[in-house]
C-alpha cells in the first residue's frame, strides 16, 4: 500500500514497490488492426491514481466514444481518492484517521474493509491496515537530523505495535471506529487493486472487451487488440530499460510488490514492508508477483506473501486456487 508506493502500507511519496511496465501496446509491439477494432488505434490515458502512475489502453470501435469512456474513468478515480487517500484531507479515511470515527461511511470503504477483514483471516495477520503507526514511526525517526541508524527505539516499537490489530476496527455500513487514540489505517496494500477492480467493472459494464487498466496494479479485459495476450514486464527497479520477467495475461490481474521500492534509511536496511506483528522490515524477496482473476486478491497477496515463507505462500496459494505466485529471491 503506497500512495506512490509504499508497499501496502506507506503514507509516502518517494517509492515504488511494483515494478511493471506496461508491454500490452508498447514495447516495439505493432499495433496492427485486430478483429472487431478496424483500423482504430488504442486510446491510452496516463495519470495518477492514488498517488501512483496510472495508465489505460482502451480498444474501442468509436474513439468518440472511447474518450468519453477516459473521462468517466477519470472522474470514478478522483471520487473513489476522495475516499481512500491518505494525502487528501477531506477523504473519507483521512477523516477516520484524523478523529477515530467515520459516521455513515461510503459504502466501498466497508466493502473494502470486508475484504481486508478476509485477506487479514487468510494471512493470519501478516495482511493488516493499520500498521500505518508503525510506517509513520519509521518515517519520523529516520527524517530527524542524526537519527540512530539502528532504528527506533525498542520502547517505540513496543508503543506503535500496540495501535496495530485489524481485529480490533469495528465497522459496519453505518459507522466505523478506532478503538485507540494514535491507531490509523493505510489501504494503500489493497486501495490501488480495488480502485482497478472497479475501473475494470465500469468499462465492461459499458460493454469494452479489450483495455489493459493499471490503477496502481494491472488488470486485463480480454485479449489486446491482435487477439493476444496483453504482456506485463517485471523489472527490479524502476529505471530499467527491460524486464526480467512477462507475463500474458487476459481477464487476469498483476499486482508486485518489491522490498527493494523504498527504504527509510540511506543504508537501506529499514525497508516499506512491515511486518504488523513485529514491526521488523521484509527481506525474504526481492520481488514477489501474484496473478489472480481480480486486483484486490493480487495486491493483497502480494503483500501478504512478502511476509511468508514460500511453504506457507504454497499453502495459501492452494487453498485459494486459480492463483499464480512468481518469487524472485
Amino acid at each position: 500500500m503506497d500512495d506512490r508506493h509504499h508497499d501496502g502500507y506507506g503514507n509516502g511519496r518517494p517509492g515504488r514497490r511494483r515494478f511493471i511496465t506496461l508491454m500490452a501496446a508498447f514495447a516495439g509491439l505493432p499495433l496492427l488492426p485486430g478483429k472487431g477494432f478496424a483500423e482504430a488505434s488504442p486510446v491510452i490515458w496516463r495519470g495518477q491514481a492514488l498517488g501512483a502512475p496510472a495508465t489505460l489502453v482502451l480498444n474501442h470501435e468509436n474513439r468518440a466514444e472511447a474518450e468519453r469512456l477516459l473521462r468517466r474513468v477519470v472522474a470514478e478515480v478522483s471520487r473513489l481518492e476522495d475516499i481512500f487517500s491518505l494525502f487528501r484531507e477531506g477523504s473519507a479515511l483521512a477523516e477516520l484517521n484524523r478523529t477515530g470515527v467515520l459516521a455513515a461511511p461510503p459504502s466501498e470503504m466497508v466493502e473494502l474493509l470486508d475484504l481486508c477483514r478476509r485477506f487479514h483471516g487468510l494471512a493470519e495477520g501478516a495482511f493488516d491496515p493499520t500498521i500505518q503507526p508503525l510506517w509513520l514511526l519509521h518515517a519520523r525517526h529516520f527524517s530527524r537530523d542524526g537519527a540512530d541508524p539502528a532504528g527506533p527505539s525498542a520502547r517505540d516499537m513496543r508503543k506503535a505495535l500496540a495501535l496495530v490489530g485489524f481485529d480490533r476496527v469495528h465497522f459496519d455500513r453505518d459507522r466505523i471506529s478506532l478503538p485507540q487514540r494514535g491507531m490509523a489505517l493505510t489501504l494503500n496494500g489493497i486501495a490501488q487493486g480495488y480502485v482497478t477492480d472497479r475501473i475494470v467493472a465500469l468499462l465492461r459494464d459499458a460493454g469494452v472487451t479489450s483495455s489493459l487498466v493499471d490503477m496502481g496494479e494491472n488488470s486485463a479485459i480480454g485479449a489486446n487488440a491482435q487477439g493476444a495476450p496483453w504482456r506485463i514486464g517485471l523489472a527490479q527497479s524502476e529505471d530499467a530499460t527491460r524486464p526480467d520477467m512477462v507475463l500474458d495475461i487476459i481477464d487476469r490481474a498483476v499486482a508486485t510488490s518489491a522490498g527493494t521500492g523504498f527504504h527509510f534509511d540511506s543504508a537501506g536496511r529499514f525497508g516499506h514492508i512491515l511486518d504488523p506483528r513485529t514491526g521488523l522490515t521484509a527481506s525474504r524477496y526481492a520481488r514477489i508477483s501474484v496473478v489472480a482473476a481480480d486486483a484486490a486478491t493480487a495486491d493483497a497477496l502480494s503483500t501478504a506473501f512478502s511476509l511468508m515463507d514460500a511453504r506457507r505462500i504454497e499453502r495459501l496459494r492452494a487453498s485459494l486456487g486459480n492463483v499464480e505466485v512468481h518469487l524472485r529471491a
